[in-house]
């Protein structure tokens, strides 16, 4: 008799796999969000010190050169040519630009040059957070991070870390550092020709350089280079004034 009671209270173990999973994946989900609000949190007010895309640039042997400059020091050409180059519509989205999606995605249906829709936004979110390339996975990392930083940081810090940690040529990294390497002085006496030149080179970092450019990169520079103004006198960066 006692042997049948002890059988009806003990469980199959199967039955207590999918609570248990369940229950795991809830806690990870936790431990997720507070550690990446943790770490949004802190890159507010930290510069961060290294990012994956640095350490995987130096495993392959390019080092990495980096001089972080405030924002406020920084010649405000460079956030101008960021925004003429990158993302025109910094100052008024909430991290992403639907429209320019929708248009990039046509683009690239239609065989023209395969270009992104990414805001500066999701760039600093990628390139802070996470690691280069593509995947779902990664984009829905980045979606995260990207409403992080809108909520957290604001769109001044976005602006100071993505132009402190953007890959601006081999083993190069920040407006800053690609200042002295190019030009010769630091970002805070930058032209809005040389603001334009590194501008320029974000998209292909490791193909562009900014010091006498030839070719697309040449003709790219002197576009941003001619948006500036239109920047500065439409307000397109009123949210970093």
């Amino acid at each position: 008799m006692a042997r049948t009671k002890s059988a009806r209270k003990r469980k199959p173990a199967g039955q207590s796999w999918p609570r248990r999973i369940l229950r795991w994946s809830i806690r990870g989900a936790i431990a997720f969000i507070a550690g990446s609000l943790l770490w949004v949190l802190i890159y507010k007010f930290v510069p961060p010190p290294v990012t994956f895309t640095m350490l995987g640039n130096a495993i392959d042997g390019r080092g990495i050169t980096k001089d972080w400059m405030s924002l406020s020091r920084m010649d405000p050409d460079m956030a101008r040519a960021a925004i003429g180059g990158e993302d025109w519509n910094f100052c008024s989205h909430h991290g992403f630009d639907f429209k320019a999606i929708q248009q990039a995605m046509a683009e690239n249906a239609d065989g023209g040059r395969i270009r992104g829709g990414s805001t500066i936004s999701q760039q600093t979110a990628k390139n802070a957070f996470l690691w280069q390339g593509g995947g779902y996975f990664r984009k829905g990392l980045e979606a995260w991070f990207t409403v992080l930083i809108e909520l957290i940081w604001g769109k001044q810090r976005i602006m100071e870390v993505y132009l402190n940690i953007a890959e601006t040529g081999i083993g190069t990294y920040g407006a800053n550092a690609a200042a002295i390497r190019y030009f010769k002085h630091d970002a805070s006496r930058l032209t809005a020709t040389e603001a334009a030149r590194i501008a320029a080179v974000l998209p292909l970092p490791k193909k562009r350089e900014a010091t006498a450019p030839t070719g697309f990169t040449r003709r790219h520079g002197n576009r941003i280079a001619g948006r500036i103004g239109v920047v500065q006198r439409s307000g397109f960066d009123r949210c970093l004034r």
